[in-house]
């Protein structure tokens, strides 16, 4: 069942909130070890949330736009009573979360249920959800494959049917590679539009949350209800739409070549955009991750540097001894290619964008191609999502209807404008163009 299914299922009485969650709880104990996106089951929580809606149903109140829908947690969010691990053993002493994040705060308002934490690359540092600690989320549509990351347990799980939303954060990517791979919908927020509070950070001065989604109903619903306001209605037919050229055309696998043609196609997208210095706004990026994700770390390297999964522990080690002329360099850079990025929308509403190269990439094949060379898929997955990264820009990640493997697109506005890009999201949807791909229960 949909999200927008169950609330109005729970919301008239047909269905109990509390059988919806035990319903949930059972099938991910019996389907999840073929997938492994979950790494806590919050039964007694989910329960007892489920249970204060079925009283507001009883009672005639309004128990919520998001009635006994469950939802997936990434492992770095708050939970009131639970351990916040960030996928890492590092933490795993720590004292329990005092309240629930801000957001997951909202989710429980708006009468959703917590129903799992789900699995996540270390401390959100990389694209693969392949963890050193916890173990490896498969891709539901082939178990051999990289469901992505590092929001991957999330995403795989919405894909599998397990929980209708997922929550995730993406700083580099980490909604909008696995939302492609897995082919369902998410939404990278603009920056500093969704409080970050209760979320455990990697790169604070990139980092944004959001959710995932089967439907793009669905992913409004849960857009709203984390936004605490209603989106605006907008005209898809009005949109100015352009397609990003020279870097985000090149290195497309055959098959994202054709789908990512027919959407602009279908678009009227024939307008093409070059943005300058990608591969500079890249690798600042990459600088500003790694700085600043190491000098968050360095106190506790010092201490446990043996705990972490030793290809986030050297990363972070690297990070935090690199030269503050380099990293002030990259601010500057990201100032800049702030300033083209806005400029490129002086003409249009909506830029388009492959959200990966291709297809997942196997276990036993971790490899993409990019500039003729296979290199390592944990590292390059982002490579049309990273340099998006330093404009704080929204992007919603959309399924497209292709045979085959999930591809995704990724649709970008300006800050603020996540009208436009249900709007738009609405319209391929209903075109056929855009389609999530669950798999069977």
């Amino acid at each position: 069942m949909s999200a927008h299914d169950i609330a109005q299922a729970v919301r008239s009485g047909q269905r109990s909130a509390v059988g919806i969650a035990e319903a949930a709880l059972a099938d991910i104990a019996a389907r999840d070890g073929a997938y492994h996106c979950v790494t806590r089951s919050l039964r007694d929580r989910a329960l007892a949330v489920a249970a204060e809606v079925d009283r507001a149903v009883a009672e005639g109140r309004d128990p919520g736009p998001l009635a006994g829908v469950p939802f997936g947690i990434k492992d770095l969010f708050d939970l009131k009573g639970e351990v916040t691990t960030a996928g890492s053993r590092v933490l795993r002493n720590d004292p329990p979360a005092l309240r629930d994040a801000v957001l997951v705060q909202r989710l429980i308002a708006a009468g959703a249920v917590p129903i799992a934490t789900t699995n996540m690359d270390e401390f959100a540092y990389g694209f693969a959800t392949d963890n050193a600690h916890y173990g490896v989320t498969r891709n539901p549509h082939d178990p051999e494959r990289l469901a992505g990351g590092s929001s991957g347990g999330s995403a795989a799980g919405v894909a599998a049917g397990l929980f209708p939303l997922g929550l995730g954060s993406d700083t580099n990517g980490s909604i909008r590679v696995p939302a492609s791979l897995c082919g369902v919908w998410g939404l990278r927020t603009t920056q500093g539009r969704l409080p970050v509070e209760g979320s455990y950070p990697f790169v604070a001065s990139l980092d944004t949350v959001g959710p995932f989604a089967g439907t793009l109903g669905d992913l409004r619903l849960c857009f709203e209800a984390l936004d605490a306001r209603p989106l605006a209605s907008v005209d898809a037919r009005h949109v100015r739409i352009a397609r990003l050229g020279g870097w985000f055309m090149a290195d497309m696998s055959a098959p994202m070549a054709k789908a990512m043609d027919a959407l602009a196609a279908h678009l009227g997208a024939s307008e093409l955009i070059d943005l300058p210095e990608i591969a500079r706004a890249r690798a600042a990026a990459f600088v500003i991750s790694a700085a600043e994700g190491g000098a968050l770390h360095l106190p506790r390297l010092r201490q446990h540097a043996d705990e972490y999964d030793p290809a986030v522990r050297d990363r972070l080690l690297a990070g935090a001894l690199l030269p503050a002329t380099l990293i002030f360099q990259a601010q500057k850079l990201r100032n800049w290619f702030r300033a083209r990025m806005h400029e490129a929308f002086a003409e249009v509403d909506v830029l388009i964008a492959p959200a990966v190269v291709g297809e997942a990439p196997r276990f036993d094949q971790p490899l993409i191609e990019v500039g003729g060379s296979m290199v390592s898929a944990r590292a390059n997955l982002g490579l049309y999502t990273q340099p998006l990264t330093l404009a704080g820009f929204p992007v919603l990640t959309v399924p497209l209807k292709v045979p085959g493997l999930p591809l995704g697109a990724q649709l970008i506005a300006k800050p603020g404008r996540e009208d436009i890009l249900f709007a738009l999201g609405d319209r391929l949807e209903r075109d056929g163009v855009a389609q999530a791909r669950g798999v069977n229960n």
